[in-house]
């Protein structure tokens, strides 16, 4: 969407509860950028992934975390960020994130279409899916006992025969 209530909101807006629009949330990603996911943190900063490249003025490729006006939070740098859509972005209990999507790489380094991130936006490069999912990943969540839940178009996972479904180890 480009605007909610007749006013400009490119993609990301903050409602009140009441359902008006929250007129301090000022998410800038580009006019053509779609988020497509998000969850809210603990200290109400709100990460975010889709197909947007730019947020306010600085570059970042399908990943980004805003302050809880909607300007972007610098202090969350992803570096290069994927290279491709990112379709889910969850929050673990220990403040990593992860991220699934169409990417084949996060910040230069292969990740098939599931990644964790550390806290700073960096690549958590102990998490390593091996050759990762065969096809796009759209759900991600973390279970109760650190294993991930992914799911997707995917009809294997490290090689594995998984159809849409899989569980990762920690």
């Amino acid at each position: 969407f480009n605007s909610v209530d007749g006013v400009l909101r490119f993609g990301i807006a903050q409602l009140n509860a009441d359902g008006s629009l929250d007129p301090g949330f000022q998410a800038r990603t580009t006019q053509n950028g779609i988020v497509q996911s998000m969850t809210v943190q603990t200290d109400g900063k709100l990460l975010i992934g889709g197909e947007f490249n730019q947020v306010g003025d600085l570059s970042r490729n399908f990943l980004a975390r805003l302050n809880g006006d909607g300007s972007l939070d610098a202090s969350f740098d992803p570096g290069s960020g994927a290279n491709d859509i990112v379709h889910s972005v969850a929050l673990q209990s220990d403040g990593q994130v992860l991220v699934g999507g169409a990417f084949t790489s996060v910040n230069g380094v292969p990740r098939n279409r599931i990644a964790r991130l550390n806290s700073d936006g960096s690549l958590d490069t102990l998490f390593n899916p091996g050759t990762g999912a065969s096809d796009n990943v759209y759900a991600v969540v973390e279970q109760d006992d650190g294993r991930t839940l992914i799911g997707g178009r995917f009809t294997s996972v490290n090689g594995v025969p998984r159809n849409w479904v899989a569980r990762l180890n920690a």
